[in-house]
């Protein structure tokens, strides 16, 4: 089953030496230098693009500060509760603008939301009217916005999974030392779209994870462990997978032993509580039972978004691209993505304040030494893999063995993804994943390709959902930050 494009290990042709870096343009600023044609050029811009929104010192110094006030307020109140952070300031895959995620453990027979909001309110800790108790929640939390820095935090009490997760996608960060790159770039493409959080519909960041870690182990063509892959190609055919090849109808997808692609029907004989495969359903592989996507109501907005960035980079990588004038300042992945002068401005702020009180955390270092593996994709392997390149050659129907995919999917997953059968060249294909690039339809019972403009793409611009309130004592905090 060959459910991306066909081809070789991901490339593009070696173009001549890049000329002196070129000015980045309004919404680019990760772009400081002329990229290659095709996808080597976006797998290099992917690379720029990690390095620049990646936290930085000062950030993750401004961030302990906000968990220090926090966790004062909730010692004076619980000496002995202990509190932990998970959540992407964990795992340190989070954004300029992302929020925090705390947890307290202690002995309650029920979390003491309200003692602790009074408390924050108390304390001025956090926005006056920022500050909210969501107690009908599945996991039940206080939202609040500090008062100083504008970062927002959710706290819970008493709840492991999340801790468990973050240790959990650490350990896949060091298998697989390309999934950073690739989720730091997800989570901006949703984050401007609204479609990063659960309660606004879209998904949360533990599910787009688990669905990158998925397309890694199950890439039928790639040693995803690999550090030098072409994480233009990778990029591409996520979009590819999730935006028009997958089946939400009636598959789900399984993390534990290795991956697999797994009948809806199969995961409903493990849940518990009444509940149904939902259609985004990703198995917990931390919790039993679990369907992670199981409150992501909008998941069909993320397919449709997904599948629109699939055909612009797909678009603006192919050959035929490279017939039409193309100013030296455009930018392939600024297609799909911007970042707002306001965050820029406030990672400015950050830095003046927070600056001189960095000293490099052990989690940083790590991530440097990780940024120093990443092949650059070229030289001597980079041209063995020119000629096999799926954009070197017209985009055609491939189909691969069952046994190409990884060795955790078993034949009822390859059967859990068939869709509407294909018709090509007078054969008949009943695989889901083998579709043909010069369809626009077909290949998918949950909807047709086509170029489009989705539902849930709002603008290729970070727009701002929270309006910054100017304060003095704030140092001329930037106004009008996106979340």
């Amino acid at each position: 089953m060959n459910y991306l494009l066909s081809g070789s290990r991901a490339a593009a042709s070696s173009p001549p030496a890049a000329p002196p870096a070129a000015p980045h343009s309004p919404g680019t600023p990760w772009k400081s230098r002329k990229y290659s044609l095709g996808v080597q050029g976006l797998h290099e811009e992917i690379m720029d693009f990690y390095d620049f929104m990646s936290p930085r010192p000062e950030e993750a110094a401004m961030r302990k500060e906000v968990v220090k006030r926090i966790e004062t307020v909730i010692k004076d109140l619980w000496p002995t509760a202990d509190v932990q952070i998970f959540g992407s300031f964990s795992t340190g895959l989070y954004l300029p603008t992302s929020d925090i995620d705390l947890v307290v453990f202690g002995k309650w027979e029920r979390p003491p939301l309200q003692m602790l909001e009074q408390a924050l309110r108390k304390h001025n800790v956090a926005e006056p009217y920022s500050i909210k108790v969501l107690d009908k929640a599945t996991v039940p939390i206080i939202k609040l916005t500090d008062q100083e820095t504008e970062v927002k935090v959710d706290i819970s009490f008493n709840v492991e999974t999340g801790v468990k997760a973050a240790r959990f996608i650490k350990e896949y960060m060091k298998k697989y030392s390309l999934l950073p790159y690739l989720i730091l770039v997800l989570k901006q493409f949703l984050l401007q779209r609204d479609l990063n959080e659960v309660f606004t519909g879209g998904i949360s960041s533990y599910s787009l994870i688990l669905m990158a870690i998925s397309f890694l182990q199950l890439h039928p063509r790639i040693d995803a462990r690999r550090a030098d892959e072409n994480l233009g190609m990778l990029l591409i055919e996520f979009f590819e997978l999730y935006g028009r090849n997958f089946n939400y109808l009636k598959t789900g997808i399984r993390i534990k032993n290795g991956g697999a692609y797994i009948a809806k029907e199969e995961i409903m004989k493990g849940m518990t509580n009444g509940y149904r495969p939902s259609m985004l359903c990703i198995e917990d592989p931390l919790l039993p039972g679990n369907d992670v996507g199981r409150s992501s109501y909008g998941a069909m907005q993320v397919k449709q978004v997904f599948d629109y960035a699939y055909i612009v980079l797909s678009h603006a990588v192919s050959p035929l691209a490279r017939s039409y004038p193309n100013r030296d300042s455009e930018s392939t992945l600024g297609r799909i993505i911007k970042v707002t002068q306001e965050v820029i401005d406030y990672r400015a702020w950050i830095k003046k304040k927070w600056g001189s009180k960095v000293n490099l955390s052990p989690d940083l270092d790590n991530r440097m030494k990780i940024r120093e593996q990443i092949a650059p994709c070229n030289g001597e392997q980079q041209q063995n893999r020119d000629s096999e390149s799926p954009y070197n050659q017209h985009l055609t129907l491939s189909l691969t063995s069952n046994q190409q995919l990884s060795s955790g999917s078993s034949a009822s997953s390859v059967s859990s993804l068939s869709g509407s059968d294909i018709q090509h060249n007078g054969m008949k294909f009943s695989m889901k994943g083998a579709h043909n690039h010069n369809q626009g339809n077909g290949y998918n019972p949950v909807s047709g390709g086509g170029m489009r403009q989705p539902v849930g793409n709002r603008g290729h611009h970070q727009y701002n959902r929270n309006i910054w309130r100017r304060k003095k004592h704030r140092e001329n905090l930037p106004i009008s930050l996106s979340r």
